[in-house]
């Protein structure tokens, strides 16, 4: 019983060390065990200074003359991947500019600020409102207000900078961590960290799922939005490598400018109610939970029974349980991500608070820094009955 106990708390540790932070819930379930158990197991490692917790996070420790854990080492008071030494986190302002703190970045920020908040910092929001141009201002405003690092969700229209955009973003004087959001390759922007849920793998496991249940003609309904061209990606893919029948096209935009949200509706409708009843589509992913909300009682209005004639899966899993009938939906990790981003941006200052604190020799920037990072988290496909 004790070996495995030892064992268990092991891997707790080894989880801790690698990831930096974690949340207690998402641990518990990663790892089988129950919330119970693991509370009694991150007491006791807390007590021989293993590991710290706070609102249920847990964080690795730093230390210096020793290994993380073992004995010698000098374990401070936050934790770091610290390569400057304990608690140098502590007092650091961490800026963070999303287009909102509702719906999809809430849970974003939570991560974000669990774990800055963890590692006795504070973290400072700025918000964009989409507006173009308000990005590079709310940044430029945390700086000037103490930010010494940030967490970037630049207003990129389809989650990419196009020619010619986003240069400003590798070009800050500080350590930045792009968040749900890509740069090409060869963009300025693809030297940063990033951490962004892989959208393409949420759509081609709905692609998958709907296949093994029998379904050979599958659509994509999808707005305009910085996920869509990672959904349309994986969608495509998903298609092709499974030999699936593609579905209709989907119609292109009216011209007369941009439709209001109504007409973008409207057309969602319609295309899903031709695709079924004369495209024979027998499914479909649609972005997101509330426009699949929406859409199912049209579609049955119009002779399109769900899931009888059309299987549905949403995007997004914000309120997809909440349905009259509970709807299946891929969830992408929105907290961990915020989570991750935090971990990473703080493993940085402390990397460049080490330079000047121990006397680190090399030049200052990123030939001294460890490798930068681009981590993509995979979305979990939740089957509702």
């Amino acid at each position: 019983m004790r070996a495995h106990v030892d064992q268990r708390q092991a891997q707790v540790l080894a989880l801790v060390r690698a990831r930096g932070s974690v949340r207690v819930a998402d641990l518990a379930r990663e790892l089988g065990i129950s919330p119970v158990t693991l509370r009694r197991d991150i007491e006791a490692m807390a007590s021989r200074g293993e590991i710290l917790r706070m609102h249920g996070v847990i964080t690795r420790v730093a230390s210096r003359g020793g290994t993380l854990g073992e004995p010698g080492a000098r374990n401070g008071p936050h934790p770091a991947g610290a390569v400057g030494g304990p608690g140098r986190t502590a007092g650091r302002v961490v800026g963070m500019v999303v287009p909102t703190t509702e719906y999809y970045y809430a849970d974003v920020v939570r991560g974000a600020r669990e774990v800055v908040e963890a590692r006795g910092g504070r973290l400072a929001v700025g918000l964009t409102r989409y507006l173009p141009g308000e990005d590079r201002t709310q940044a430029d405003r945390l700086l000037s207000t103490g930010a010494e690092g940030l967490l970037l969700t630049p207003n990129w229209d389809t989650g990419s900078p196009g020619p010619g955009e986003g240069a400003w973003t590798a070009e800050l004087a500080v350590p930045t961590v792009l968040v749900e959001r890509w740069a090409p390759a060869g963009h300025p922007a693809a030297s940063l960290d990033r951490v962004v849920s892989d959208h393409a793998h949420g759509a081609a496991r709905a692609v998958q799922h709907l296949v093994a249940s029998g379904h050979r003609k599958i659509a994509l309904a999808c707005q305009e939005t910085p996920t869509t061209a990672r959904l349309r990606a994986g969608y495509e893919a998903a298609v092709a490598a499974l030999g699936l029948e593609p579905a209709p096209e989907w119609p292109p935009p009216a011209a007369g400018g941009a439709p209001s949200v109504a007409d973008r509706f409207a057309r969602t409708l319609e295309y899903l109610c031709g695709a079924v009843t004369s495209g024979g589509v027998t499914a479909a992913l649609i972005h997101s939970d509330t426009d699949a909300i929406m859409l199912i009682p049209r579609l049955q209005a119009r002779g399109v029974r769900v899931p009888e004639d059309l299987a549905v899966i949403t995007y997004d899993d914000e309120v997809a349980g909440l349905a009259d009938v509970p709807l299946s939906a891929v969830a992408p990790a929105k907290r961990e991500v915020g989570a991750r981003a935090a971990g990473l941006l703080l493993d940085r200052l402390d990397e460049r608070g080490a330079e000047g604190v121990e006397g680190v020799v090399g030049v200052v920037g990123e030939a001294a820094e460890s490798p930068r990072q681009h981590l993509e988290l995979l979305p979990r496909l939740t089957i509702r009955s």
